[in-house]
């Protein structure tokens, strides 16, 4: 009699789980959640994440409040309850958008592996995989307008923010470039290309920021053997201000009657352009330069590579959504971004080079066009090449600071390699 008790008592638990994944599959294709949603997902989290300090705050699990996430739900959910899948629980338990969302944030937030997020969330890692793919290619297309160059109004707000914290007049914002360490395999013929001067595999991301700290433009999809001024030489961007469609705006009249137009500012790495500042180089500074110099590293940013590792052709697809996902906490306010453990300082290995060489770099092997793409950005430590920045609650604007800018603008003859058009893959 046991065995068939057993067997009894299996049936009409399987007949429970079935009514449930039915009742939550037609709650999801209605559109509902229910309001209780992170109660009841908080309850099903396991193994070393359903133990961590502070699991009962939102933001401690997904890096955002509840009212951004409920946003991005809003934007995607669509697109993913629309398509027919089969994405569920461990348990059975069918993945409502909500679900999904919080499995792809999880995955892109924390670089945690497909194992521990399907652990975590009770899902196995083909379906982490799936939902974050499917995500991301929701977020492409719903969330791009997140990710965009400054119009004239928001461009004059940029730019009277970047001279009343750093004193610098009419600069629009702040490049810089960082490697994204990926995983190739070794049979990869293309490897090569790939490895930077710290003998790894990555991938470049090149970003301009606002003083916000959001991304206005961002380029990615080039491999780590190319250096920050080559990156830039090949993108849009440069194409767009060297044709003066873009950084076209209107000239600042400086005290003195001089001009300055537009521009950027950018470490060593990159070269000295119309519309490309960077810092003096030397010893023993005039007081006017050094003084350019700390106000341009504390208007400088710096871009931190540690990602999880995906094959190379998905990574800038997904590190343009981690830049949309980024900005969009800024665009909402959210109360989280003050609270997220930030790094001044490049990865380990990594430091800024300095624009000097002007010999024309081999093109790369490949197959296909580079993607345009983003990635977080922090402020810049670096020492090697700056003094340290001023305290950015008391700004100074000394009057020796214009000069050194202006006197930087007429030394334009860095030696630009022309572009190659053999893209890689």
């Amino acid at each position: 009699m046991g065995p068939v008790r057993g067997m009894k008592r299996k049936r009409k638990q399987e007949k429970k789980a079935s009514k449930e994944a039915a009742a939550a599959a037609y709650a999801a294709s209605q559109g509902q959640e229910p309001s209780d949603w992170w109660d009841d997902f908080s309850k099903r989290i396991t193994g070393p994440l359903s133990t961590s300090k502070g699991l009962d705050d939102f933001e401690s699990v997904f890096k955002m409040s509840r009212k951004t996430f409920n946003y991005i739900c809003s934007l995607v959910k669509e697109d993913l309850m629309g398509r027919p899948s089969s994405f569920t629980c461990l348990n059975g338990r069918v993945l409502s958008a909500n679900d999904q969302v919080a499995v792809a944030l999880r995955r892109l937030s924390s670089g945690e592996s497909l194992l521990t997020v399907g652990q975590s969330f009770g899902v196995n890692q083909s379906t982490v995989s799936q939902v974050t793919w499917r995500f991301v290619e929701a977020m492409e297309e719903r969330g791009i307008h997140h990710l965009r160059w400054p119009s004239g109004k928001e461009m004059e707000a940029i730019k009277a923010k970047f001279e009343d914290i750093r004193g610098l007049p009419n600069c629009c914002g702040a490049i810089d470039a960082t490697h994204i360490v990926m995983c190739l395999p070794s049979v990869d013929p293309s490897n090569s290309v790939w490895i930077d001067p710290e003998k790894k595999h990555s991938m470049v991301l090149q970003a301009i920021v606002d003083p916000e700290m959001r991304f206005r433009d961002i380029v990615t999809g080039w491999p780590g053997s190319m250096s920050d001024a080559i990156v830039l030489q090949s993108s849009g961007f440069f194409q767009l201000c060297e044709t003066g469609a873009r950084l076209n705006g209107a000239k600042t009249e400086l005290p003195e009657g001089s001009e300055v137009r537009e521009y950027l500012v950018g470490d060593a790495g990159y070269p000295l352009l119309p519309w490309l500042l960077t810092p003096f180089r030397g010893r023993d500074l005039p007081d006017a330069a050094a003084e350019f110099n700390k106000r341009h590293q504390a208007t400088r940013l710096d871009l931190p590579g540690e990602m999880w590792r995906p094959d190379k052709h998905r990574l800038p697809r997904i590190i343009l959504v981690c830049c949309i996902l980024h900005n969009i906490v800024i665009d909402l306010e959210d109360p989280a971004r003050d609270r997220l453990p930030l790094s001044a300082h490049h990865d380990s290995g990594y430091r800024h080079s300095t624009a000097t060489s002007p010999t024309r770099p081999p093109a790369p092997p490949g197959r296909s066009s580079p993607s345009t793409s983003p990635v977080a950005s922090l402020p810049d430590c670096d020492s090697d090449h700056h003094l340290p920045p001023p305290n950015p609650l008391a700004p100074c604007k000394p009057p020796n600071l214009l000069p050194a800018v202006l006197s930087k603008l007429p030394n334009m003859g860095f030696y630009w390699a022309t572009p190659f058009s053999q893209p890689i893959g």
